[in-house]
């Protein structure tokens, strides 16, 4: 996708939420035109008041309905709930080619790396079915040879994404002696970074994206609670975060590690405005 032609340019994105929105926006402010792809009502509404065409489209429809025409894609839409295969990509694959694609993935696609720093030629070996479906996703854009582009993307943080009610609800956190590392990266970092990787990603290669600068979760939830006058919430054991966490919790906690992002500075050209929280934090009321 060429930056100076986005005048003339056509994108769609399949899953229109709010780091979609964000994509939009980045988008339009070059020129493009958008279209969002959501299943609800309300989402198009919130997309029509954005200045973003929406189109309303079931996703696990048996039937798949016809994609909007755009030469550029940017799916953001999650793989279905259960199950081990994503059977949305799967089931829109024939309409993606010809398109550049750029597919939003997860780092849940690997295991568990002891909190080492590792790139994108680490072995993907999921721990939990969310991130089988997510590789299964990456696996048929692959087997397909479309010209895509894959984004590994850790946790969003950002305006409108602050864990204030978990917070507020003094909700666990581990010790801060025993908490794993984890990856964040700003929403609107995310957003343009995944313009850039239209432009300028190589079809059929893996990028993660991040500030390059992991924490920890902890840490994470202590420095937003001290900014937004919160109690910080109580800490307890590793051992027993395990026991009191639900799975879904567990899956953001284990397979510790450290994404190095080389290749997004290297080959994308992309460094993210927010290199740490405070950054954000500033500017948040």
């Amino acid at each position: 996708m060429n930056t100076l032609a986005l005048s003339q340019h056509t994108a769609l994105i399949v899953g229109c939420g709010d780091v979609g929105l964000r994509i939009a926006r980045q988008l339009q402010n070059a020129g493009a035109t958008v279209t969002g792809i959501v299943r609800r009502d309300a989402a198009a509404i919130q997309l029509r008041e954005a200045g973003v065409t929406p189109h309303r489209l079931d996703l696990d429809a048996e039937i798949a309905a016809a994609l909007p025409a755009a030469a550029t894609v940017f799916w953001c839409a999650p793989p279905p709930r259960a199950g081990v295969v994503d059977t949305r990509v799967r089931r829109y694959l024939p309409q993606l080619a010809g398109r550049r694609v750029v597919y939003g993935s997860t780092t849940g696609v690997y295991g568990d790396c002891g909190g080492r720093w590792i790139d994108e030629d680490e072995p993907t070996e999921p721990l939990h079915d969310r991130g089988r479906r997510r590789l299964d996703a990456e696996t048929a854009l692959r087997a397909a040879g479309l010209d895509a582009v894959v984004l590994r993307i850790p946790g969003i943080y950002g305006p409108g994404r602050w864990p204030l009610a978990r917070l507020r609800a003094g909700m666990p956190v581990i010790d801060p002696a025993e908490a794993p590392p984890s990856n964040r990266i700003h929403a609107e970092d995310l957003a343009a970074v995944a313009l850039r990787a239209a432009e300028r990603g190589v079809a059929g290669q893996v990028y993660h994206v991040g500030d390059g600068h992991p924490t920890t979760m902890t840490d994470y939830f202590f420095r937003i609670a001290d900014h937004f006058g919160i109690p910080r919430p109580p800490a307890i054991s590793y051992a027993e975060a395990r026991k009191e966490f639900t799975p879904a919790q567990w899956s953001f906690i284990e397979g510790a590690k450290r994404l190095q992002v080389t290749r997004m500075r290297d080959v994308l050209g992309f460094t993210p405005r927010y290199t740490d929280l405070s950054q954000a934090l500033a500017e948040a009321p």
